[in-house]
């Protein structure tokens, strides 16, 4: 029977991390062109993936502008009741590499 399949795919530039327990926030943007009459103009879009266990050990080794490629799945939870529930979409790293690192001098924490 075939599998119903919900994945990301973000190469970007780290904006910021942020550590929890046992779970780490990563904010990647990812730019994105458009054609605006004759010019085309580059939109950044700000994606905030959430890293579990082996993964948020892998962030460790990142550092804010560093340029990154993050696989994974996409999850969608709801909360609440009737009429007052609200949605959110999650973005659940599988994978977390650093392809190139930012300057030292650029990146802070």
């Amino acid at each position: 029977m075939p599998q119903n399949i919900a994945e990301f795919r973000i190469i970007g530039r780290i904006g910021k991390i942020t550590s929890r327990e046992k779970v780490k926030y990563v904010s990647v943007a990812a730019n994105y062109n458009r054609r605006d009459g004759e010019e085309w103009k580059t939109d950044t879009h700000w994606n905030s993936v959430v890293c579990f266990s082996n993964v948020a050990s892998q962030v460790d080794n990142a550092n804010k502008g560093d340029l990154v490629h993050i696989t994974g799945r996409v999850r969608e939870s709801q909360h609440g009741e009737a009429n007052d529930t609200s949605y959110r979409t999650e973005l659940i790293a599988d994978t977390f590499s650093v392809l190139t690192k930012a300057d030292t001098e650029d990146s802070d924490n």
